[in-house]
């Protein structure tokens, strides 16, 4: 009995302690108080619990996923979801963490602002919280919506909906000024910049605790990011005494560090080589890849094939490009950085073979992979066109299926939205697809009830696949005393025109992309951010890929264990890109 209450007695001070030091922010000295506890009792669900949230406050998310995938009996997916999904969009599992998030029976507001992490649908997601929630985290969730709409701007070149957003805040400033970089209005952005600068100094200067110091490492992302558009101006000798600025402060962000160090790599081209190997390894930190986007870290693995070539590293240059060409399938840059390596080499031949080879065999992905354009109407029509001449009916239908799902998120409805819409069903229905069309003609016919063509189509899909749908659907169809049949039966019986009809439905989708000025839209030249067009360190410095990400709150950690922020000083959580 000594013993039970002894041991009762040093499980009760274990507790104590796990709550003391996580009330302190102490999470390393609570994860030892919590593995001892566990230590008695191996399946302790508040201390298995407890555990992950302690390896994730410390940075763990590999270790914290590995407790949960190992305890999967005693932690449930509705008790642990919010941890589990979280660490799976800290590693970049995103998709695991999207799945994980759908399979929570009980969707809270932490998990709404967690699904919220994929561009084309979180602005709605932090528009319903921002609408509904009445916390002390408004200022943070409207910081995020910012950052959503920054991303959208530099990564998927779309142009969001003012809402009104205060930039009352530095992070807000900075967010701004992530937005107007993406839509190529670089004076602007750098007043925005100068700005948050400003509004960061005030807000530090008030706390007593923060130095210089504190400051300067606060303000590192707002210089790297007024470095980057210096080097967009040319401006290139003021952007590289900046970002060596950065480098100096040794920012904690290692995902900054990478950022800075990539794009100073592109100011460098081929001199200073022996520079730009130091910043390679910064580029290749430990943790980068959790903290990058994807375009991002693409960026940086040409640049680093590209410096390969530039040090005279053929046999590294060859294989950086390859296993780029294999994950980065149809994208034109691994070829160009090949044939840039065999020029280098006087193997001018062989380059102009590849180039031959890589024309013949795939130019429908090279033109798939200039992201600004594979969505214009143009290049759709082209694609198609190409495809159907390829006899990849499925390919072809796979490009209107893509364009449609863009225009849907970025332009619901609109006349290019409809337009696409019913192309893409009409050539469904030209090649025998019926069943897949039934989507777009759906669409169509609740756009407008009284088409009756595009009804009647609806109806003879529907035939194949659901004769009841088909038979409920005809009750709409116009009976014969309401149509109107105004036929001159001697003028038809006379007429030739018949013999002349071009079957306008098997060409007009071919011809309906090349209007509303899509050749204009295609010059690449009229924008702020064309990157140059010969390979060379620095082909990503006019790219989106080098800009430093917006300024992103991180989903906040377990409500019972979060460390609590210190007043004023802003920068718990605000790191987050």
């Amino acid at each position: 009995m000594a013993n039970m209450a002894g041991g009762a007695g040093s499980l009760a001070a274990l507790w104590t302690e796990v709550n003391r030091c996580g009330q302190s922010g102490d999470f390393s000295r609570a994860l030892k108080a919590v593995n001892k506890i566990l230590h008695e009792n191996k399946e302790d669900v508040t201390a298995l619990h407890c555990k992950v949230v302690c390896l994730i406050q410390n940075g763990g998310f590999k270790e914290a996923l590995n407790v949960m995938n190992t305890h999967t009996k005693s932690l449930s997916s509705d008790l642990i979801g919010f941890e589990k999904a979280y660490c799976e969009y800290r590693l970049n599992r995103v998709e695991n963490a999207l799945k994980t998030i759908e399979g929570i029976s009980e969707q809270t507001d932490k998990l709404k602002e967690l699904y919220g992490q994929r561009y084309d649908e979180c602005e709605a997601v932090y528009k319903d919280l921002i609408r509904n929630s009445q916390d002390e985290y408004e200022e943070e969730r409207k910081t995020n919506l910012a950052a959503v709409q920054a991303a959208q701007s530099t990564w998927e070149n779309t142009t969001p909906e003012d809402l009104g957003l205060p930039e009352s805040t530095y992070e807000l400033c900075y967010n701004s000024a992530c937005s107007l970089i993406g839509r190529g209005q670089l004076s602007a952005a750098m007043k925005k910049l100068q700005e948050a600068e400003e509004l960061c100094r005030m807000s530090l200067a008030e706390d007593t605790d923060v130095t210089e110091e504190d400051i300067d490492a606060e303000l590192a992302v707002i210089h790297s990011q007024m470095a980057y558009i210096m080097q967009l101006q040319g401006r290139t000798e003021d952007a590289l005494q900046l970002y060596n600025q950065v480098i100096k402060l040794k920012p904690s962000d290692v995902g900054l560090l990478a950022v800075t160090a990539n794009n100073i790599i592109t100011i460098n081209k081929d001199q200073n080589v022996f520079d730009s190997k130091k910043k390679v390894k910064l580029m290749n930190a430990e943790g980068v890849e959790y903290k990058l986007a994807k375009k991002q870290l693409q960026a940086i693995e040409f640049n680093k094939a590209l410096l390969a070539m530039y040090t005279n590293q053929a046999d590294q240059c060859r294989k950086l490009s390859s296993a780029l060409q294999s994950q980065n399938p149809g994208h034109p840059r691994p070829v160009l950085i090949k044939v840039a390596q065999l020029c280098r080499e006087k193997q001018h031949n062989k380059a102009i073979e590849l180039l031959q080879v890589q024309l013949y065999t795939s130019p429908c992905d090279i033109l798939r992979s200039i992201e600004d354009f594979k969505h214009k109407q143009g290049m759709v029509s082209a694609l198609v066109t190409m495809y159907t001449h390829e006899e990849d009916i499925d390919s072809a239908i796979d490009v209107f299926s893509q364009s449609i799902q863009y225009y849907q998120s970025e332009q619901p409805g609109s006349p290019a939205h409809l337009s696409l819409v019913r192309e893409a069903a009409d050539f469904k229905l030209r090649y025998g697809r019926k069943k897949e069309a039934i989507s777009d003609l759906e669409q169509l016919w609740k756009q407008n009830t009284k088409d009756v063509h595009t009804l009647a189509q609806l109806i003879s899909a529907y035939s194949l696949v659901d004769q009841d749908k088909a038979k409920a659907l005809s009750k709409h169809l116009p009976s014969p005393d309401t149509m109107s049949f105004n036929i001159d039966v001697d003028e038809l019986e006379n007429s030739h025109g018949a013999t002349y009809v071009r079957k306008k439905a098997e060409i007009l989708c071919y011809l309906i992309y090349s209007t509303s000025g899509a050749t204009a839209e295609l010059d690449a030249s009229k924008t702020a951010s064309s990157p140059p067009t010969s390979p060379r360190p620095g082909s990503g410095t006019g790219s989106a890929s080098n800009v430093v990400p917006p300024r992103q709150q991180k989903p906040a950690a377990s409500g019972a264990t979060r460390k609590k922020a210190p007043p004023k000083k802003k920068k718990s959580g605000k790191s987050g890109w």
